[in-house]
């Protein structure tokens, strides 16, 4: 009896074998597959690894003076070098610019490019927008292969995509999914939100990678994952080829990105807003209130009226309309659809840069590159101008300038807002040097 088992399974063995490979064709039909649009894409896709160099102390008596001359220790600190890793997409392959997450770079002292063909390059900073986690890098190469930002065709919830980057530092992968939504906001510590949700399997490392459609365009560079323990759980993000591409043109002509404003603070249309303006249950943003003299207000907005569409783009509550207002260019004049005493109306805004409330240091002084400026908010109660960001190495984080300083003087010059600020640049004295205000204690910032 067991002899017959045996001879049983031996003869199963060629048969489950045979199973196994399946026919490229079927009733004369080949077989669907990706691998011929991917033979196309993957070239594009590229892994960067960065290197950021960051002081240590061992002990905090190193950082007495006198303590270090007692002991006849050197003063030079210590430094420890983190690694991390991501991925990036050619998108233009004549220049060399590659389009990736700013998280995925942002303060690294040394960006490397490898290419699937296994070259490897020195990558050199274009420009970032810490609003949208977008960066563009360049790189010197030839023979490159580039995936253009594609957003002439809509998509919809069901359409199947890719996700093609470099997982956990494993090398180029491939997964794919479907769109499980679209106009996704709520994550935390981005600005301008309108995300494709996607159920494609992304982890660490496909942050800047590419999200294409069975065609293989390029619809979507893949950010961020929802996960409760760090790994894929079937929801992740990506950044829709639209905004991807109007950024890479603003940091292509002006190493940032200039925005506009309407000029108006807005709050969602809840139940209890739609019950006292009496307004059937709809999406949209209720204005609160308008900035004097701003564009809303000159052309004819009100605070209670509710905005319904942006250039026939619906707005389905107020963080929608701040994403809007972030993408749209500068002294662009746009249609607003509104509410108003239960009437629909239309105005047409023309978008303006509030460069009193925010502006980048290039713009006021070379010598101030890398930094961005920000009106103080009113909690903090300071004379001056904020430094929101800093970017590691530039200009001014050579200066000694970092993020959360106060600027409050320019040459001795008292200034109490960003706009006095501002009406020091720009600047003929060949010295310039700043005061500031770092967590209350007074410095002298002398820059070169």
């Amino acid at each position: 009896m067991l002899r017959c088992q045996v001879l049983a399974i031996l003869l199963l063995l060629p048969v489950a074998g045979a199973r196994a490979a399946l026919p490229a064709e079927v009733d004369g039909q080949p077989l669907p597959s990706l691998a011929p649009v991917l033979e196309q894409v993957t070239p594009a896709v590229i892994n960067i690894h960065t290197r950021t160099r960051v002081q240590v102390r061992s002990s905090p008596f190193f950082d007495d003076p006198f303590f270090r001359q007692f002991f006849d220790l050197p003063s030079i600190p210590r430094e420890r070098v983190q690694q991390s890793l991501g991925s990036g997409v050619v998108v233009d392959a004549r220049n060399g610019l590659i389009l990736t997450n700013n998280h995925v770079i942002d303060g690294a002292d040394d960006i490397a490019v490898t290419l699937e063909d296994g070259r490897e390059f020195s990558a050199q900073f274009v420009g970032a927008d810490r609003e949208t986690d977008l960066a563009l890098i360049r790189i010197d190469a030839d023979g490159l292969s580039e995936l253009p930002l594609h957003d002439a065709t809509p998509l919809r919830v069901g359409d199947f995509v890719v996700a093609v980057g470099n997982p956990f530092g494993l090398g180029q992968t491939v997964t794919s999914g479907i769109v499980s939504a679209l106009g996704r906001s709520g994550l935390r510590g981005l600005e301008y939100q309108n995300f494709i949700q996607t159920d494609a399997s992304i982890n660490p490392g496909n942050s800047g990678g590419a999200l294409i459609d069975l065609r293989g365009r390029l619809i979507g560079i893949n950010t961020a994952i929802f996960t409760p323990s760090g790994g894929n759980v079937g929801i992740g993000f990506a950044i829709p080829a639209s905004t991807a591409l109007y950024v890479k043109e603003q940091l292509l002509r002006h190493g940032e990105v200039r925005r506009g404003t309407f000029g108006l603070a807005v709050q969602d249309l809840d139940r209890p807003l739609r019950e006292a303006l009496e307004i059937p249950d709809r999406s949209g943003a209720v204005v609160t209130r308008l900035a004097e003299n701003g564009p809303a207000q000159q052309a004819g907005l009100q605070p209670g009226d509710v905005i319904l569409r942006i250039d026939q783009r619906t707005v389905r509550d107020a963080q929608m309309l701040r994403a809007i207002e972030g993408l749209l260019p500068v002294d662009e004049a746009v249609t607003v659809e509104f509410l108003r005493g239960g009437r629909p109306e239309q105005v047409e805004v023309r978008l303006r840069e509030d460069l009193d409330a925010r502006i980048s240091g290039r713009r006021l002084d070379d010598r101030l590159d890398g930094m961005m400026l920000v009106r103080v908010p009113e909690r903090m109660r300071l004379p001056g101008a904020l430094v929101e960001e800093v970017r590691r190495n530039s200009r001014a984080w050579q200066s000694g300038l970092r993020a959360g300083d106060v600027i409050v003087a320019v040459n001795q010059a008292r200034v109490r807002d960003l706009a006095e600020l501002r009406g020091r640049f720009p600047h003929s004295e060949d010295e310039l040097a700043l005061e500031i205000r770092r967590r209350g204690v007074a410095y002298l910032v002398p820059l070169d």
